[in-house]
């Protein structure tokens, strides 16, 4: 028994009125360049609606709170879900390897039948001519390999972005993520950055170094006009990803 699932008409009709959206959208970057992400909240691990308790302080005369003072005696460094931090990124990272590799092999089997029972004097006869009892079977192989490789590289990236705290973890650690975003003319810049870090590696300044992030995940990329020209075409990527030769 087969069973059939009807679409409705209306979502037939509001398909057909959103697909020439995408096309519009394309089209638009194209002419005008990418427009900015708006700017989010991490809401996918922390909800946007945060609590706040407000305390009401007035500053009186010889008192040691300073006006628009956040805390007084607690660690300004960030702890919380919804603190903000700053992330030093300076990457200056180079390896080199080279490899060498070279094989060869050269085997060969000679086997006779001088004797088997009395026979090896028939075998000739239903054998092919030219039999030879003491020369039966003669292999002979030969291989060789020769391989090379080398690799070079070197990065070299030293930026700044402010994180926010979006979760803590059990044991204390803070899962920390940013996303910084700078348009020139029609290409826009973008830096993302992710992990999870201690608090006590977290200084005074409330900054904190990129080795000290761990499940670290930087991401310096772009889009716009010259992304798109350096970028290997769709076909082709397929094409090299499939290709079996």
């Amino acid at each position: 028994m087969r069973t059939r699932f009807a679409i409705p008409k209306t979502a037939i009709a509001a398909l057909i009125l959103l697909a020439p959206l995408g096309a519009c959208s394309t089209v638009r970057e194209a002419v005008k360049g990418p427009d900015l992400a708006p700017v989010g909240y991490p809401a996918a691990l922390a909800p946007i609606d945060q609590k706040i308790l407000a305390v009401s302080t007035q500053p009186t005369a010889n008192s040691l709170w300073r006006t628009g003072a956040r805390t007084f005696f607690n660690d300004q460094r960030a702890q919380h879900v919804g603190d903000i931090l700053t992330v030093l990124i300076n990457i200056d990272d180079s390896a080199k390897t080279s490899n060498s590799t070279s094989s060869s092999r050269t085997s060969g089997v000679t086997a006779g039948i001088p004797h088997l029972l009395g026979l090896e004097s028939s075998l000739g006869k239903i054998l092919p001519g030219g039999f030879d009892p003491a020369n039966a079977l003669s292999t002979n192989s030969k291989t060789s390999n020769d391989g090379a490789g080398a690799v070079n590289r070197q990065e070299k990236i030293s930026l700044t972005i402010a994180a926010v705290v979006s979760a803590v973890l059990a044991n204390g650690n803070l899962v920390i993520q940013g996303t910084q975003e700078v348009r020139t003319n029609t290409e826009v810049r973008q830096l993302t950055v992710a992990g999870i870090v201690r608090p006590e590696d977290i200084s005074s300044s409330n900054t904190i170094l990129h080795t000290q992030i761990a499940e670290a995940r930087i991401n310096y990329g772009g889009r716009g006009d010259i992304s798109r020209v350096q970028k290997t075409p769709a076909g082709q990527s397929l094409l090299e990803k499939f290709s079996p030769f």
